[in-house]
């Protein structure tokens, strides 16, 4: 786990008495190099025997309102560079904020963007029509863009997950509303497969909030 080796480089990388200080700063400057490469390797928190975990968003979360929403085109989710891969993202909030890591021996199924995509409009249409952006139908239409998805670590074995979109409501070219989404939720384990959860569980949260959201809104007639 990412907080196990960065405990044995702190322990293994105390100053030792040597007859030259420069030696010491040396030989734990190496020995910190050779453990950030020893948590790149091992932050899938498994054994070394396990190989390619991967990871979804699991079962769909039965909406516990009845609302029932206007038909809306929702485009699929759009994604900066960094967040536009398989790989399962954290980052050592409490040891370096800015920089951020992933697990090697786990992934998910497919990108964060698509998986938002398919829960987004799979929890949506339980509640209305959903319609897809080269549907002929006149519909509102909702634009995403995922802004972060990741694990955060607060402090060694204490994680969660964190997901914020930016959304933006249209219809017939002009911009209705537009607000930002941020949902965070505790992770179970201090791993990969916390943090999945955990990002699963923020993005069930961040899509209840959207659909209350989109159900506040009045639209114009759309034909």
């Amino acid at each position: 786990m990412p907080h196990t080796i960065l405990q044995a480089m702190r322990a293994t990388c105390s100053p030792r008495r040597t007859r030259s200080g420069f030696a010491s700063m040396g030989l734990a400057l190496g020995l910190s190099i050779g453990f950030v490469t020893a948590l790149a390797g091992c932050a899938s928190g498994s054994s070394v025997t396990t190989s390619d975990n991967r990871y979804d968003l699991g079962a769909p979360v039965v909406p516990a309102s009845t609302m029932n929403l206007a038909p809306v085109k929702v485009l699929s989710v759009m994604a900066p560079k960094n967040l536009d891969t398989d790989a399962i993202i954290y980052r050592l909030q409490y040891a370096d904020a800015q920089q951020t890591a992933r697990y090697t021996n786990s992934r998910w199924t497919m990108s964060p963007a698509e998986l938002l995509t398919q829960r987004l409009r799979g929890a949506l249409a339980s509640r209305g029509p959903v319609l897809s952006g080269a549907d002929p139908v006149r519909a509102p239409i909702l634009q995403i863009d995922l802004t972060d998805f990741e694990q955060i670590f607060d402090a060694p074995g204490e994680s969660h997950g964190e997901v914020s979109v930016r959304a933006t409501l249209s219809q017939h070219g002009q911009v209705i509303s537009q607000r930002t989404f941020v949902a965070r939720a505790p992770s179970r384990s201090a791993d990969a497969a916390g943090g999945a959860g955990a990002l699963a569980a923020a993005s069930d949260d961040l899509i209840a909030q959207m659909a209350a959201w989109l159900n506040a809104q009045r639209f114009a007639d759309s034909q």
